[in-house]
């Protein structure tokens, strides 16, 4: 039986375009990344580079980027809208009680702060306030797929594997997390959406 469901953000809750940073870096004349700035990018996105290291060294690297605006816009292009149904449905999970419900997210400063900013902090507090637990990767220094993020989390909650059902886009994550026994769910953005959860097989009793 489930009785805890750990959920991504991004094409999860919110809907990402995950060409468009690419996209943005290109119009800036920025190729490809170097294996130095991609360590960089990962080191971000577990929180052992700032922001400002982030900025400052990229813009080191990369001579065609001539301003953080240009920077950070190119950056944030991936991030995309919230739709209020989801909203209404991860509220209306909260009220159930049913469930013991967590969010478990690789991302990063710059991006929260987009979405603060254009969500604004009211519905960012409500949807943040939907979980017992809001686990970012650049605030616990930890990252999908490394099998010590799912331990933590379970560790942490006393929660056991074969109660958790974690919710995921991309599938070397949930193929992690199955190792260690969670019930997963790699869903496709493109043909399904995270409120039809009461379809999937391990609610089906």
């Amino acid at each position: 039986m489930i009785k805890n469901i750990v959920f991504d953000f991004g094409d999860v809750f919110i809907n990402l375009d995950k060409t468009a940073t690419r996209k943005a870096f290109e119009d800036l004349k920025i190729s490809k990344l170097s294996d130095d700035e991609e360590y960089m990018l990962i080191q971000y996105e577990l929180g052992n580079v700032s922001t400002e290291q982030f900025v400052t060294r990229f813009l080191k690297y990369q001579d065609s980027v001539s301003s953080e605006k240009e920077l950070i816009d190119a950056w944030n292009a991936i991030l995309k809208d919230f739709p209020t149904y989801r909203l209404d449905f991860i509220k209306k999970l909260n009220t159930s009680k049913r469930y013991r419900l967590f969010l478990l997210s690789n991302t990063n400063d710059l991006h929260i702060s987009w979405i603060q900013k254009e969500w604004g902090i009211k519905k960012y507090c409500e949807f943040k306030s939907c979980f017992e637990k809001f686990y970012l990767s650049h605030e616990i220094c930890l990252r999908k797929p490394n099998a010590n993020i799912y331990e933590f989390v379970l560790n942490e909650n006393h929660l056991r594997a074969h109660e958790t059902l974690f919710i995921d886009d991309t599938k070397d994550h949930t193929d992690a997390a199955k190792k260690l026994g969670i019930h997963v769910w790699n869903i496709d953005p493109l043909v399904e959406d995270v409120v039809n959860l009461w379809t999937r097989k391990e609610f089906q009793q």
